[in-house]
């Protein structure tokens, strides 16, 4: 087993559901391998202003259930210097810190690779993110809370869409990937999903509305991931203009979907990934991704984390297609 004493544990990036109950997880873990914790607040900011906090089980306590991160988040342009990175591992050191845990994205894990090998510091990764789109995992910690976020305001926006008769184009989040979009369009029963791993949906959209599909039905709805080419405004301004008659809505759902408590699926994933952490860092493994396949616990390098493209499943969008008739 690795000698490490003391770690080091932040969130860094966009917060999501879970974050907290991953913290406790890794705080709770370390404790029972006699190992201290601290907490570094907001994310790579404060591993270079020297926020940093020591952590007990109590100080964990009570968190599991509530969304966002208490120990706050942050991007960091001081980070991607080498000054900065510099100031932060002294830091480190000053707080006899061992290795370090950050729960968040790619551009996080980007950050803690390059920060690992400049320092020789063990860096850890686990994926905490809304938008389901790390290489190495089927499920990001945060993503099953904000697709059922999603789906619930899609279901109350089809109850006022099938009282007015009206077309509604509804924009999740994802970034550059569908991941909810997909999913929450097979889910809510969408006529159509626009997302940005496919091209020309705007022409497939206004054939399917030549053939006047859609206009069968007493209301529709259209969901818009984020990331896809004209954005929402723009695809139901070519609706409406090609289709004046139309009554079209557009509702954006924004940040809503990165709050809210965490369900009990990522409270799971969370904890599981948390514990899975620390033992990989006794393990002596450095510069890794826990991940989640096949409901196992997996180790993914960072550099394939970070360089790698998740893909979306084919066959889901074969089963919108043929469900959206």
């Amino acid at each position: 087993m690795a000698n490490i004493k003391r770690i080091g544990v932040l969130t860094s990036g966009g917060d999501a559901p879970g974050m907290n109950a991953t913290i406790r997880a890794v705080v709770r873990t370390a404790i029972f391998y006699d190992i201290e914790v601290y907490g570094i607040y907001k994310g790579y900011n404060g591993l270079i202003d020297n926020e940093f906090k020591k952590l007990k089980s109590k100080s964990v306590r009570d968190i599991v259930h509530r969304g966002g991160t208490f120990l706050k988040s942050s991007r960091s342009d001081r980070f991607r210097t080498p000054e900065g990175r510099q100031q932060a591992y002294e830091n480190l050191k000053k707080n006899e810190i061992d290795a370090l845990i950050v729960i968040g994205g790619d551009g996080s894990f980007m950050g803690a690779g390059i920060f690992s090998k400049e320092h020789d510091i063990p860096c850890i990764g686990l994926p905490g993110t809304i938008d389901n789109d790390m290489f190495g995992t089927d499920f990001t910690i945060g993503y099953d809370t904000a697709l059922n976020t999603v789906v619930e305001a899609i279901d109350k926006i089809k109850d006022t869409a099938g009282s007015h008769e009206r077309m509604f184009l509804v924009e999740v989040m994802g970034r550059d990937a569908g991941f909810i979009a997909l999913t929450a369009g097979i889910a809510t029963g969408a006529e159509a999903i626009f997302i940005p791993e496919v091209e020309n949906q705007v022409d497939t959209l206004l054939d399917t509305l030549k053939e006047g599909k859609v206009e069968e039905k007493s209301s529709s709805i259209i969901i818009v991931a984020e990331g896809s080419k004209g954005g929402v405004n723009e695809i139901a301004k070519q609706v409406k203009d090609l289709y004046p008659h139309l009554d079209i809505r557009v509702n954006v759902l924004g940040h809503m979907q990165r709050g809210g408590s965490p369900t009990a699926f990522d409270r799971f994933l969370a904890s599981r990934m948390g514990v899975a952490a620390v033992e990989a860092l006794l393990d002596d493994q450095r510069s890794i991704m826990v991940g989640y396949v096949n409901h196992e616990i997996v180790h993914v390098p960072f550099n394939k984390t970070i360089k790698k493209q998740r893909n979306l499943d084919g066959g889901l969008m074969k089963v919108a297609k043929v469900l959206s008739i």
